[in-house]
C-alpha cells in the first residue's frame, strides 16, 4: 500500500489509466524485480491500450544492456529456445524443447512459448561479457533464462546464475531503450 511505482506515479500524476487495477494503476508492462531501467506507464486508458496492443502485436522495439559471466566467443548472437515454467522449481523459468525441459529432459511444460533473443557483444570484460540484447518476444524473465541457457547468466543473478557471485546490488540487466508509436500521433518514439 506505499513504497511502490503505483504510489510514487499517483503522487507526481495525481491520475493513471485504470486498466490494470489499483494495485497496477498505470502501468503497461514490467521488468524484472532488480533489473533496472525504463517502464511504461500511461495516464489514460486510450495510451494504455494503445501500448498493451503494440507490445502483444510485437511492434515495440526493447532494447537492454548486461554484463554476463565468462567471455563469450562470437559477436553477434541469436537465441530462440522456448520458455516455460521449470518443472522442478515454480519460481523459475526455463528452456523447454518439445514440451519437455532442455536440461532434465523428462518433465513436460504445458505453458512454453515462443522466446527469441538477440544479442551482441559490446565489451569483453575480465571473465565477463557486456552486451546488448534486443527482443523479438517478451517473455517473464528471458533474457535472464537465455543467457543462462548458453553458458552466460547475468552477473549477480540470484536466481539463473552463480550463487557465489551474488551481492544485494541485484542483476546487472538494465532496460535502455523503449520505442513504440505514440498513442496519438502514431509517430515513432
Amino acid at each position: 500500500t506505499h513504497g511502490t511505482l503505483v504510489n510514487a506515479l499517483l503522487y507526481h500524476c495525481n491520475s493513471l489509466s485504470n486498466i490494470g487495477g489499483d494495485v497496477r494503476a498505470g502501468i503497461v508492462h514490467r521488468i524484472d524485480k532488480d533489473t533496472s531501467g525504463l517502464l511504461v506507464a500511461c495516464k489514460n486508458n486510450m495510451a494504455h491500450k494503445s501500448l498493451s496492443e503494440q507490445l502483444k502485436e510485437k511492434t515495440t522495439t526493447r532494447k537492454y544492456i548486461a554484463i554476463v559471466t565468462g567471455s563469450i566467443s562470437h559477436n553477434l548472437g541469436k537465441i530462440n529456445a522456448p520458455i516455460g515454467r521449470d518443472p522442478d522449481n515454480r519460481q523459475k523459468m526455463a528452456v523447454v524443447e518439445n514440451g519437455k525441459s532442455a536440461v532434465t529432459h523428462f518433465r513436460t511444460s504445458e505453458n512454453s512459448k515462443e522466446a527469441i533473443t538477440h544479442f551482441r557483444v559490446i565489451e569483453r570484460l575480465n571473465n565477463a561479457t557486456l552486451i546488448r540484447c534486443k527482443l523479438e518476444t517478451g517473455r517473464t524473465h528471458q533474457i535472464r533464462v537465455h543467457m543462462a541457457y548458453i553458458g552466460h547468466p547475468v552477473l549477480n543473478d540470484p536466481l539463473y546464475g552463480t550463487k557465489k557471485q551474488t551481492t544485494p546490488f541485484g542483476q546487472y540487466l538494465h532496460a535502455k531503450t523503449l520505442g513504440f508509436k505514440h498513442p496519438r500521433t502514431g509517430e515513432y518514439m
